[in-house]
């Protein structure tokens, strides 16, 4: 199977130009993608993107990676509803050193293989490009009338598009050319938003110089609820472990929904297409296990965390979701044992309150109201129902010491199966 059929078979083509096909079956071709340096990580949206480079150099192409130095100080228009603030030259380079660090971890930069990755940014070659000479270099080759055309254009007009978001078609194009010319990079792809920007790049390149030059879009992906992808009830989820830990990262594609877990493992993961739809029939049988989930999961914590952030994720999921063992709980330090209780419901206590004989369990329960009353909370350890740090409580007269405390201020508490609440005693 070759990268289209692959690609096709895992519905990861949304436009592609006539000939594409024919070009990546004759030749190591380059191509590539941009990505907008408006933070200093990429995020779970960008991977799809991201992957396909990875795909697009194991299938023995040269992937180019363009972050956008210099059309990042404007914005793309593209599938935005507003012109977004403009960022000055530092944030920019700040951006884009974060973002090169996470590619670095998809794509092989190795200068020794003939298909290495390569990263440019585009400020490179229009910093000192005159505003003169671009409108008469690649102004003049495109009509107003072709750019009004598209459709990032054609859904901004009635809230309003600056002429600075109108010419971002005209720069990307022309990155496309000066790629085009300087280093034969003769494909790029992205999102189906981008279509319109890519094909202006190509008509430049045939206009300009009666070069040939191709285009391919993927879908872009949305959850099954109509969500943005990549995004959760908190935020944004990240690439860099500061911003999202790969404990995070990990349960993010653990929570998929079953639909959303079969459409990101044909989406995302590096298994042949053959084994994935293996993988989607066992889980379609047992869904209860959620294998896909877990498998997709794995994977991409491992591509981009690696194999020791991965095993730390499942011991820390197993805290909340497993049987774990007391001392897996005891090992964690403070920043992760927050992580793994991101969202779980707390209460705070004082510790000097564990002083001496220690605070009367059922007190502390229906004081800081995890139970409505003592009773409730007597009749659940009665029925062997609660635990502190993942041991069982088996007598109602049980008291709070200071070293139970896990990191000198934590206690886990958990009403049956999965209701957890952490104390926190300062």
């Amino acid at each position: 199977m070759n990268l289209i059929e692959d690609l096709r078979a895992r519905n990861l083509i949304h436009d592609i130009m006539p000939g594409t096909e024919e070009q990546l079956a004759k030749e190591m071709t380059s191509g590539y993608i941009g990505f907008d340096p408006t933070a200093d990580s990429l995020h779970v949206g960008s991977m799809l993107q991201i992957t396909l480079l990875r795909r697009f150099q194991l299938a023995g192409h040269k992937p180019y990676a363009l972050l956008g130095g210099a059309t990042g100080m404007i914005g793309d228009p593209s599938g935005k509803s507003a012109e977004r603030n403009l960022q000055d030259r530092e944030t920019i380079e700040k951006n884009i050193a974060g973002q090169k660090k996470q590619l670095e971890k998809f794509l092989d930069f190795n200068p020794q293989i003939p298909n290495a990755a390569v990263l440019v940014n585009n400020y490179d070659w229009l910093k000192d490009y005159s505003f003169l000479n671009f409108i008469r270099d690649v102004g003049k080759h495109i009509t107003v009338g072709y750019m009004m055309s598209k459709d990032s254009v054609q859904k901004r007009l009635e809230t309003g598009l600056s002429f600075t978001e109108f010419s971002y078609q005209l720069i990307q194009g022309f990155d496309f050319w000066y790629l085009y010319n300087n280093q034969n990079v003769k494909l790029q792809m992205g999102g189906a938003d981008q279509w319109g920007n890519i094909v202006t790049g190509t008509e430049l390149i045939r206009r300009k110089g009666g070069g040939e030059a191709y285009a391919m879009t993927s879908p872009l992906i949305t959850k099954a609820d109509g969500s943005k992808f990549g995004k959760t009830e908190t935020g944004t989820v990240w690439l860099d472990a500061e911003k999202t830990s790969p404990y995070q990262f990990y349960q993010y594609w653990l929570k998929l929904s079953d639909l959303d877990a079969e459409k990101s493992a044909l989406s995302f993961s590096f298994q042949p297409v053959s084994e994935i739809q293996a993988l989607i029939a066992e889980h379609r049988a047992a869904p209860h296990l959620r294998k896909l989930q877990k498998a997709v999961a794995e994977e991409m914590t491992t591509l981009l965390h690696g194999a020791e952030e991965l095993s730390f994720a499942q011991k820390a999921s197993d805290i909340l979701f497993g049987q774990t063992a007391v001392d897996t709980l005891r090992a964690l330090n403070e920043k992760q044992l927050l992580e793994v209780m991101d969202g779980v419901p707390q209460v705070l206590g004082e510790k000097h309150s564990l002083d001496g004989e220690g605070l009367d369990l059922l007190t502390f329960l229906a004081d800081s109201k995890i139970f409505p009353s003592k009773g409730e909370a007597r009749k659940l350890i009665q029925n062997g129902g609660l635990s502190i740090n993942k041991e069982k409580v088996t007598a109602p007269d049980w008291r709070i010491k200071q070293d139970l405390l896990l990191n000198g201020c934590y206690l886990l508490i958990q009403k049956g199966k999965a209701n957890y609440t952490l104390a926190i005693f300062r």
